[in-house]
């Protein structure tokens, strides 16, 4: 059974995925929970949860990396109620946990939106959709005009687990140009900072009422994956490095949220 030491894989995640790059992100990135030394099988996951660090001890794995882990902001705390029991699964198991937030989002070769980009072919792309002071999107050109309804189902069939596509506008509606940005990428502000050159339809995990009479008045289709669907390709991207890298057992664990 291969193994690697813990801090040899965290170094390697912290390197490749730039995490340097990104002081401002709300998410404290890299390891938030120190657990055995030796590390034979890991688990990847969208989000931190009671489930999945069970999940996690049911399959033997002594390292956890995540998109949403559980430190936040200035950091933890307190540590009591629901996150007294998670970080009491992991204690108790030995169990490390890892955390990529938006350089998960934004690495352009790993990344959530690169990967997205390249399940519809997107060319000649761009940096785009600035938050926390970083663009973590980008924006394209198809290599040939699709309906928004076809863009949904290409996705849909490129994309690991299952939930419902929404779309705000008409899925009828011609796309040539296109943006992507996973998770809760569509804020009002985002329409603006795109003109005088809008994009003919926005990809994203999620999108709220205030951002409908912006992006109809922009010409902009909204096809919203689901946050968490929106957000597995660069989980799924970092698990193959880590098992090319290393050579040790790796496991994605599907929790979806259905949102």
């Amino acid at each position: 059974m291969k193994t690697v030491s813990r801090n040899n894989l965290v170094r390697f995640l912290d390197q490749i995925l730039e995490l340097d790059q990104w002081p401002d992100d709300p998410s404290n990135n890299g390891l938030q929970f120190e657990g055995d030394a030796e590390i034979a099988k890991a688990v990847f996951a969208v989000d931190a949860s009671a489930e999945l660090f069970c999940k996690a001890a049911d399959l033997d794995a002594e390292f956890v990396f995540v998109h949403h882990g559980i430190s936040w902001g200035s950091g933890i705390r307190r540590i009591d109620g629901i996150l007294a029991d998670r970080v009491k699964l992991l204690a108790a198991n030995g169990t490390s946990l890892y955390a990529a937030h938006l350089p998960l989002d934004a690495n352009p070769r790993f990344g959530h939106n690169a990967r997205l980009s390249d399940m519809i072919g997107l060319a000649e792309r761009r940096t785009f959709g600035t938050y926390h002071g970083r663009a973590i999107g980008f924006r394209g050109i198809l290599p040939e005009t699709k309906t928004v309804s076809e863009l949904a189902q290409i996705l849909d069939r490129a994309l690991p687990s299952s939930g419902d596509f929404g779309i705000v506008g008409d899925p009828a509606q011609e796309v040539k140009s296109v943006g992507i940005i996973s998770g809760g990428g569509a804020w009002p502000g985002l329409f603006d900072e795109t003109a005088p050159d809008p994009v003919d339809c926005l990809i994203t995990g999620e999108a709220t009422h205030e951002v409908f009479h912006p992006a109809k008045e922009y010409g902009t289709a909204i096809l919203t994956l689901g946050h968490y669907r929106s957000e597995t390709p660069g989980v799924f991207a970092a698990m193959d490095l880590v098992k090319s890298k290393f050579g040790i057992e790796t496991a994605f664990v599907d929790i979806p949220t259905n949102m």
